[in-house]
């Protein structure tokens, strides 16, 4: 008899060694390390990393891994949410999207604190961020149309992934991993609406809450604790609550034969993943026309039918906070006609409130294309037209952004990008030595690692 869903993923995350990981993936590995901790200094002050942060330092327990940038000592399961919320603040980090969008990334600081607990090599928690990326990515595909589609968000998916990761580290066995796979998986589903509507700061922390989650629901399998086997197929699981229209294949077929990290992009800028190529679409146009904020008439932007719903609804036009705005297809796209650029500081409380705004955000609409459906997500169509007072009209086409597999970012990209972050917190020669020792990270501990995040 065919072992079930959570027992084939279980085999494969405990067999995989460091050894069979191919160069390329391991170098890709330490490119997405080095731009999720670029991620969490640049958000080391923002408001809700600060309030989790306070919060845990109040409730103190054992000194068990580390805060990156800070250095607080935390129990690993708190340590863990702090730090992915950290990579998550910004909404910069990484992003998948298939038939469900998701950041592996968030799944990260699972692996470093468990490593951290341990005492692991950094050889293993390369190893467990392989693994966090492989099922992330793999169940983003699982569902057909995705769980976003369905109203809920895609921590949903991430609850199966996190024991995953943590209780690789951690060294359960089979049947302990699929406990803990079915431990997290009973109770971490989430609704849609952080990111639907006006949002607040639990738009970039349920995922963070997920990998939380699991990573404790991995704590309770090692100490014995059992959870559901049939968690993804059985009666009243998670295919059946959720269902129909399931591809099982595209979550066990074929385990090994290649890397799904190899496969995930990056961000160039701070913003909701569907916006990317409408900015970049923007960008292209005004810089290359020399157009000016006063000579716009009118700004039509061609997309998918999610995207109109995701990014232009009417609470888009008004956005009171960065967690708003940055998911706003009006506003970033208002932002990049008057600054003629994206980064963290698009943000900034006087951003938003600037009084120029309001003259143009208002002439930004969006219309969705059935043919620009049928090539999602294969490709992430954008055509932008502006319309000047003139009467003139100038577009551009893109069919996906900057960060994609196929325009990958540069090394020296992804350094400008984490340089920008840090700027704030680090001196250039820390900046220089994060980077040393990220892309040597397989020569070190977790601990040591971790300590080297430490300003």
């Amino acid at each position: 008899m065919k072992p079930g869903i959570s027992r084939q993923i279980a085999r494969f995350a405990l067999g995989l060694k460091y050894e069979d990981l191919p160069p390329e993936v391991v170098h890709e590995v330490k490119r997405f390390l080095y731009d999720s901790i670029g991620c969490a200094l640049g958000s080391s002050r923002t408001k809700d990393v600060n309030i989790l942060r306070t919060l845990y330092r109040d409730m103190g327990g054992k000194p068990e891994a580390t805060v990156i940038g800070f250095g607080d000592k935390l129990p690993a399961v708190n340590a863990t949410l702090v730090n992915s919320l950290m990579i998550r603040a910004l909404d910069f980090n990484d992003i998948y999207w298939k038939e469900d969008p998701s950041h592996p990334s968030d799944l990260i600081p699972a692996a470093l604190a468990a490593g951290e607990l341990v005492k692991a090599s950094m050889k293993d928690v390369i190893v467990a961020i392989v693994l966090a990326y492989e099922f992330e990515q793999r169940i983003c595909e699982f569902a057909i149309p995705g769980v976003r589609e369905r109203k809920w968000h895609h921590a949903t998916l991430t609850q199966f992934v996190a024991p995953i990761v943590a209780g690789k580290l951690l060294g359960l066995t089979e049947d302990q991993m699929v406990n803990a796979i079915g431990i997290s998986g009973c109770h971490s589903h989430t609704i849609g609406c952080p990111t639907a509507g006006v949002l607040t700061m639990m738009k970039n922390t349920v995922d963070p809450m997920a990998v939380q989650a699991g990573f404790f629901a991995a704590l309770m399998a090692r100490e014995g604790y059992t959870g559901t086997e049939a968690v993804f197929e059985g009666k009243e699981g998670f295919m059946d609550v959720f269902g129909p229209d399931w591809e099982v294949q595209k979550l066990t077929g074929g385990l090994g034969d290649d890397f799904r990290i190899m496969e995930c992009g990056m961000k160039a800028f701070p913003t909701e993943a569907l916006t990317h190529t409408h900015i970049s679409a923007t960008l292209k146009v005004v810089i290359e026309n020399d157009i000016k904020p006063d000579d716009i008439e009118k700004v039509t932007v061609t997309t998918i039918a999610r995207a109109c719903d995701i990014l232009f609804d009417p609470h888009k036009y008004a956005p009171k906070s960065r967690e708003t705005a940055d998911h706003s297809l009006p506003y970033c796209l208002a932002r990049a006609i008057l600054d003629r650029q994206i980064t963290t500081q698009t943000f900034d409380e006087g951003k938003i409130t600037d009084p120029r705004l309001g003259d143009i955000i208002h002439k930004i609409q969006g219309e969705a294309s059935e043919e620009f459906e049928r090539m999602f997500p294969a490709k992430q169509p954008s055509k932008v037209t502006i319309t000047t007072k003139d009467g003139k009209s100038v577009s551009a086409y893109l069919e996906y952004p900057k960060g994609d597999p196929r325009e990958p970012m540069s090394q020296e990209d992804l350094e400008l990008k984490f340089n920008a972050l840090s700027r704030s917190v680090l001196s250039s020669a820390q900046q220089k030595s994060i980077k040393e020792m990220v892309f040597a990270a397989e020569t070190t501990t977790a601990a040591e690692f971790m300590q080297g995040l430490v300003i």
